[in-house]
């Protein structure tokens, strides 16, 4: 589950990434929203246009906006076994709240180099970059459960 709306996890070689907050790269009709089409560039045109002829949107969550991924990203939540935090203060809701979703025996990690604002509890948390965390979450994973 990602917040961030560009494609650098697909990029890097992730599979089934959840864009909670939608994708950069894609349209959405304003009017049909399972009508989304793919961006070969960055760039969005004119002619990108719906089956009725209707500009396009970004195919992100604005500000203020409903998010639509959110009960997908519940579930995987309910799901998982570890659940591994990064980069995030923990402020941006709804996402902030799936921790809240994972089950009790979850083992959980949060890597930040800053302290969140919240209290958790029944969480690992690593005061560190991500190129320094998560390595040290991998390796504790490694060492503990495997």
């Amino acid at each position: 589950i990602t917040q961030n709306i560009d494609d650098l996890h697909e990029r890097a070689g992730s599979k089934n990434v959840l864009h909670l907050h939608g994708e950069a790269k894609k349209l959405v009709s304003e009017t049909d929203s399972s009508y989304i089409v793919e961006m070969q560039s960055w760039e969005q045109t004119k002619d990108m246009v719906d089956a009725h002829g209707r500009m396009l949107r970004p195919f992100i969550v604005w500000f203020g906006e409903a998010v639509p991924n959110i009960v997908p990203a519940i579930e995987l939540c309910e799901q998982a076994d570890i659940m591994i935090v990064i980069g995030t203060s923990l402020n941006v809701y709804p996402a902030a709240g799936l921790l809240s979703y994972a089950k009790s025996s979850c083992v959980k990690y949060l890597v930040d180099p800053k302290e969140p604002n919240t209290s958790l509890k029944g969480i690992e948390f690593i005061k560190e970059k991500a190129s320094v965390g998560v390595k040290i979450v991998v390796d504790d994973i490694i060492s503990k459960y495997i």
